[in-house]
């Protein structure tokens, strides 16, 4: 999901990534990056507490985050208004964002050995929980932005769901190196998927493309990375989401204010609070937008009156085409390639910091992946060196739209992944 963290939230979504894992721990190999643990699709227990308490509350299936689940065969798409599928319950169709915390489901690795998080007193939290809600209603309602009645109603079933607490809390034990996660995002199942889904939207693509000047293959590949192109977008009410994970404290500032975000679109869209659907972080939609950046990016591009990231692929292509537009991409240039090095190459220069012109690295002896020299440009056009798995791995020469998808999510593996899968994709072109 784009990034709205100061940190990368590997959430859901951000964060049902990998439906099939290996069960054995991945030893860190060097430049590895820590993934999430991976969440498998789990129903909410029907003990969810809930402020206001209503008989046999509904349940929901915790798919964590959209992102990173390999491709399963190609399921029927869910239409739904909610943000973008919801499992178990079926989805509105048009509403917000996710976030991926932004960002999510492409960084889970395991689920075995998590930290085990001690189920608090159900009486306790429950009363907990109803009191923070009665002081956010009073001091949202002083603000000015909602008045009392329709905090009253907007947050009158909101529940307090254990489960989520358990997710945020949850960490991984094992790490994923580069090569082990590009298997597993940019599979043969993905990339195939990714080419059928280019062609049979094809149209709708490329006059994003024409709008926004990102390509379609880009646009395509985040969709696929961030929900399997649109197939999992997350299970959980986001308004029971975002408010449990505020009342839990760890990060209050930042889910406070994206509930006061998605009580913000509620509002605007005129649509109620159990059309929002996403993942347990709060990430919403085929896009896994958060609250903040569904407010910041997303588009009504086919003018329906709605932003409907959830069931509208021509509003959740141009929504993530707008979201990388507004954050700095080039639409003449490339993510960036894949390079050798020449023997006794100087490490120094593998820090992802240094930049050069590519005529600088090609005096110093990097070439394409088939040997040849790399493309001519000008001087000022620039780019760094990563080797995200240290030197055992491939080597990357990075642009400046490489950045723009980290912005998006804050993770070279993420990034290096999206590049690739676009780069497979665009075959079809």
């Amino acid at each position: 999901m784009p990034s709205a963290s100061p940190g990368r939230l590997f959430t859901a979504s951000a964060l049902a990534t990998l439906l099939t894992l290996a069960t054995a721990p991945i030893a860190l190999a060097q430049g590895a990056e820590e993934i999430a643990p991976v969440r498998k699709p789990l129903v909410v227990p029907p003990g969810t507490m809930m402020a206001t308490p209503i008989p046999n509350p509904p349940t929901g299936a915790d798919r964590g985050r959209a992102t990173v689940t390999p491709p399963v065969s190609k399921p029927t798409a869910q239409p739904s208004p909610q943000p973008t599928a919801k499992p178990e319950p079926t989805t509105a169709a048009s509403p917000v964002p996710k976030p991926r915390p932004e960002q999510g489901a492409e960084q889970e690795a395991t689920e075995q050995g998590t930290i085990a998080v001690p189920a608090p007193k159900p009486e306790a939290e429950l009363a907990g929980f109803a009191k923070w809600v009665n002081g956010f209603k009073a001091d949202t309602a002083k603000t000015g932005k909602f008045t009392a009645e329709f905090l009253d109603t907007a947050l009158t079933n909101v529940r307090f769901i254990p489960r989520v607490i358990e997710l945020d809390r949850r960490q991984p034990e094992s790490t994923l190196t580069h090569a082990t996660y590009l298997d597993r995002v940019v599979g043969a199942v993905r990339i195939r998927e990714g080419r059928e889904n280019f062609r049979e939207n094809r149209d709708a693509l490329m006059a994003v493309e024409a709008k926004y000047g990102v390509p379609a293959e880009v646009i395509t590949a985040l969709w696929g990375i961030e929900t399997s192109y649109g197939q999992i977008t997350g299970g959980f009410r986001v308004l029971d989401a975002l408010a449990s994970l505020a009342y839990e404290g760890r990060r209050r500032e930042f889910f406070q204010t994206e509930l006061v975000n998605l009580l913000t679109i509620i509002r605007e869209e005129q649509r109620s609070p159990d059309d929002f659907q996403g993942s347990w972080a709060g990430a919403m939609g085929q896009s896994q937008f958060m609250p903040s950046s569904f407010l910041a990016y997303a588009v009504d591009h086919d003018g329906d009156g709605k932003r409907d990231i959830w069931g509208t692929k021509a509003d959740v292509f141009a929504s993530a085409a707008n979201y990388l537009k507004q954050s700095g991409w080039k639409a003449d240039e490339r993510w960036g390639r894949q390079v050798t090095l020449p023997a006794g190459f100087d490490r120094a220069l593998v820090d992802g910091k240094t930049v050069k012109p590519l005529t600088q690295w090609q005096k110093l002896g990097l070439r394409l992946q088939n040997g040849t020299n790399l493309p001519s440009a000008g001087t000022d056009f620039t780019a760094r060196l990563i080797q995200p798995d240290g030197k055992a791995g491939p080597a990357f020469l990075v642009y400046g739209n490489y950045d723009v998808i980290l912005r998006w999510n804050r993770s070279n593996y993420f990034a290096t992944a999206v590049g690739i899968l676009s780069d497979r994709i665009a075959e079809e072109r």
